[in-house]
């Protein structure tokens, strides 16, 4: 391996982007002058990344059903990045969530001898139990964001590193409201919502209108209320024609990017399930938890489902500690009743908000690692063999 290694990565969708950049610093830490290239976002951009394809090339939406209309782009792409790192190989291949697409191009560089390392386990624990040989075979090392991956891994035989959630490290474990208030215009006395309906293209089309009619529910009920919906730039005009069509084009107030600042400001927010639950449960914010798919891809993932719960905050607290309002559930209706209860227990039922911060707080305290540099040195043992 040369001294500043060549690392090859491919991360998917907005939150792959966020976890790929904190690697990219602890890395940049040992080696200032790595070369890193591949698929990535903006913020990998922003740590010297040359993404060959956009990070947003890689966001689908659903179990199968919704990925075939893109299959033939995504094993074209798949196809074209193999050969081009076949006919330059890397000192390292990461592949950063994403396990669809990654998984199986990690197992055809590893048969080509070229390290792998997969960042974030697939939720083996959760659903799909059977992506455990397909880890197996196409990762030399996985990089474990929850401290109970590493040794339900090594009852398979894969190495493992628990390296703590980078989110955790990222977000106070006190945020600052009325900061982030004053950044997006509000009082500090405003009864605050932070809507986040996903960052897919399909989901905008399958949440979002449920939401923005929710949103208008609970706007009738409480007409002072302060509504923002954080929008990933790339859905930010579909998401604003969306609010005009539920006629909330006025009451909504939709910002690129900023979800951290939304889910700071909020009081209570409406939230897809996902990875930006984890992090309104890192803010210690009351949420109501909603999803809706494809009817088939909704059959198919149930029927794989191993756990109770879908939203990562209840998951590893093991509880429904928060409501989850999923498929034919998720009526509006159903979503703005729940989202009122919460502003109610904010009023009038106040052991109920601080037994949550609580909960919240342990779950914090017990991802918090220096996930850049644990992750980086996990990376540099990896490689060690081969210097």
């Amino acid at each position: 391996m040369a001294q500043q290694p060549r690392i090859a990565m491919v991360a998917g969708e907005t939150s792959g982007d966020l976890l790929a950049s904190l690697l990219l610093s602890g890395m940049r830490d040992l080696w200032p002058d790595l070369q890193a290239f591949g698929i990535g976002g903006p913020q990998m951009s922003g740590q010297g990344f040359d993404a060959w394809w956009p990070s947003e090339r890689l966001a689908v939406h659903g179990y199968s059903f919704e990925v075939l209309g893109r299959l033939a782009e995504l094993i074209r792409m798949r196809r074209q990045l193999r050969g081009r790192l076949l006919g330059g190989p890397p000192d390292v291949f990461i592949g950063v969530d994403a396990p669809d697409f990654n998984l199986g191009l990690e197992a055809d560089l590893r048969t080509a001898g070229i390290k792998t390392v997969h960042f974030v386990c697939p939720s083996i624990w959760a659903w799909r139990a059977d992506r455990v040989e397909k880890i197996r075979s196409a990762a030399d090392h996985v990089l474990c964001i929850f401290p109970f991956e590493p040794a339900l891994l090594a009852l398979h035989g894969i190495a493992a590193t628990y390296v703590g959630h980078p989110l955790a490290g990222v977000i106070p474990r006190e945020p600052d409201r009325r900061a982030a208030r004053a950044v997006l215009g509000l009082q500090d006395h405003d009864a605050v919502l932070a809507i986040l309906p996903g960052s897919r293209s399909a989901e905008v089309q399958y949440i979002t209108p449920r939401f923005f009619e929710a949103a208008a529910l609970i706007h009738k009920a409480l007409p002072a209320i302060k509504m923002i919906v954080p929008a990933v730039p790339a859905l930010l005009n579909r998401i604003e024609q969306a609010a005009r069509t539920c006629g909330l084009g006025d009451v909504l107030q939709v910002v690129s990017g900023q979800s951290h600042t939304a889910l700071a400001a909020c009081d209570v927010t409406l939230i897809a399930s996902g990875t930006a639950t984890l992090e309104a449960a890192l803010f210690k914010r009351p949420m109501v938890i909603g999803y809706r798919m494809h009817p088939l891809s909704w059959r198919l993932m149930r029927r794989k489902q191993l756990q109770p719960w879908v939203g990562l905050p209840n998951i590893l607290c093991k509880d429904f500690v928060v409501p989850e309002l999923l498929q034919d559930d998720a009526t509006p209706q159903s979503l703005a009743a729940a989202v009122l209860q919460w502003f109610d227990a904010l009023e009038q039922d106040p052991d109920r908000m601080t037994a949550l911060h609580q909960r919240f707080t342990a779950l914090h305290q017990s991802l918090q690692r220096n996930t850049p540099q644990l992750a980086a040195d996990a990376i540099q043992k990896v490689l060690a063999p081969t210097a």
